[in-house]
């Protein structure tokens, strides 16, 4: 039986969109924020200006958003006098609320902690096929479909000895680094907020990013997109990186000038994996799509499916934080905005 929320307890209102909730929310999440707050949890605004959720903006407390939800800007705010606080159910929060959320006092929580665990394993996979040449084997196997594919000589395969290059100590590439310490490679990071003292407690070697892209024998990169990572690896860059290195991008498809990589791996000389382009979807004629060097996938990496049930189980908690009267574990700071994703 699910338990009715105490006396005083906040209005929850959610904002997203149906398939959102229904893999966020599952039914013991929904007892728990009926057990939390004043909720509808079938209620979901995807327009703040429709005049259907009028009255309920105007005495929500607590904005539960996911993916779909609208911008919270001024006009919103406006709709909303009463609400404290923002929980998005999601990753950045940077496209979804204005400045004048943080400017009104309103606290804004993110479950980007949470999503960074589905892309942290998805690129630590990557980065163990990459190593074994797993793409080189199966073009082979298929083409010849003998067990002569284990003969041909292969230097590189593996991941023991090799040097992985980490871009950006983000929380997925910390998360990342904690995974790769269980495999026998030396780790590089190049990260410009980040100190000698911190990278040792992190256990990598801190480095220039043009030192790891000479050194590094897989690439992977976790920087946020902004204004100055755009095309943070560009033509120079990219052909400081010796033949036969793999590019993992599982970030933003912009930190990486596809017009530059795009003759690097016609060529052969690097090989990818691509869970993010630019633009985003490639073009339908694009030559990723076929290339035998280039795993392509359609943004993936992220939370899908049961996985988004762990952004609703933080965000959920997080809510009955705020009941209880305790602050946010994974609060957003209007200091933040400038250098997240």
């Amino acid at each position: 039986m699910t338990a009715n929320p105490p006396q005083g307890s906040p209005r929850i209102v959610l904002a997203m969109g149906e398939r959102t909730r229904r893999e966020l929310l599952p039914p013991a999440l929904v007892d728990r924020l009926r057990a939390a707050g004043v909720v509808e949890p079938d209620v979901l605004v995807q327009d703040f200006s429709d005049p259907q959720h009028t009255a309920r903006l105007a005495t929500v407390d607590v904005l539960l958003t996911g993916w779909g939800a609208p911008r919270i800007d001024n006009t919103a705010l406006a709709r909303m006098p009463r609400l404290s606080a923002v929980v998005h159910g999601a990753g950045s929060v940077k496209e979804l609320v204005d400045r004048r959320v943080f400017e009104r006092g309103i606290v804004v929580s993110s479950a980007v902690t949470a999503n960074a665990v589905p892309v942290a394993e998805f690129t630590f996979a990557a980065i163990i096929f990459a190593a074994k040449r797993v793409n080189h084997f199966v073009r082979v196997f298929r083409e010849q479909r003998t067990g002569n594919a284990l003969h041909m000589p292969v230097t590189g395969v593996g991941a023991y000895g090799l040097t992985i290059g980490v871009v950006g100590a983000s929380r997925i590439g910390r998360r990342l680094i904690t995974l790769l310490h269980s495999l026998d490679v030396h780790i590089l990071l190049a990260d410009p907020t980040i100190d000698a003292e911190s990278a040792a407690g992190l256990g990598v070697e801190l480095t220039e990013l043009d030192d790891l892209l000479r050194r590094s024998d897989i690439v992977t990169v976790h920087a946020p997109n902004l204004p100055q990572t755009h095309h943070l690896l560009d033509a120079r860059r990219l052909a400081l990186m010796r033949d036969g290195v793999t590019l993992i991008n599982t970030s933003r498809g912009t930190l990486v000038d596809t017009a530059a990589l795009m003759p690097e791996l016609l060529s052969g000389r690097l090989e990818a994996v691509l869970d993010v382009t630019d633009p985003q979807p490639p073009a339908v004629d694009s030559p990723l799509f076929d290339l035998p060097n280039v795993l392509l996938t359609p943004h993936i990496a992220g939370s899908l499916g049961n996985e988004v049930a762990r952004l609703g189980e933080l965000a959920v908690t997080e809510i009955e934080r705020l009941s209880a009267g305790l602050p946010l574990e994974h609060a957003v700071h209007v200091s933040d905005m400038d250098r997240i994703a």
